[in-house]
């Protein structure tokens, strides 16, 4: 009975989470609805770059995956889509190094803390490349990004 009313608690935050980001979405972000017609557990957010940034005008998307354990787990959160940004932080696969998605995750942070985590992250890049273990990590990286163990040891971008 605790399982089916914690299974109850977890859906209704999604969904409030959902309405969330629907009504007031973070700047340059909006939920594609197609995405959540057919399950609350799966979200395609579209993202714009942010303007005065190095990525002003781009539209990119991320893929939103929530576990049963949602929110004690972090969702699994990629890019996604025909433009991947070029990031130090992002894989050309969509995988995203950023903390708050494995290690520093807290029930307390949200789908649109996550969004403005990494909009903030796009909007500080100095320089358009990719991670320099690209080729050797989209290689052999698990295809669930929070599978990996993450090294962070960057924190100038």
């Amino acid at each position: 009975m605790l399982f089916y009313c914690n299974l109850i608690h977890d859906r209704k935050r999604l969904q409030k989470e959902l309405l969330a980001l629907q009504n007031d979405p973070p700047p340059g972000m909006t939920l594609n609805e197609k995405s959540v017609q057919n399950s609350i557990t799966q979200w395609i957010v579209d993202m714009e770059g942010a303007p005065g940034t190095l990525y002003e005008g781009e539209k990119f998307q991320l893929l939103f995956k929530f576990s049963s354990r949602y929110p004690f787990d972090s969702p699994q959160v990629m890019f996604t889509g025909d433009n991947i940004p070029v990031h130090p932080h992002v894989y050309s696969n969509g995988h995203i190094c950023l903390s708050i998605l494995t290690e520093d995750w807290s029930p307390a942070l949200s789908v649109q803390s996550v969004c403005l985590s990494i909009i903030s992250m796009l909007s500080s890049c100095k320089e358009k490349r990719r991670p320099p273990d690209n080729s050797f990590y989209v290689r052999t990286c698990n295809k669930n990004p929070k599978k990996t163990k993450w090294w962070y040891h960057d924190d100038t971008c």
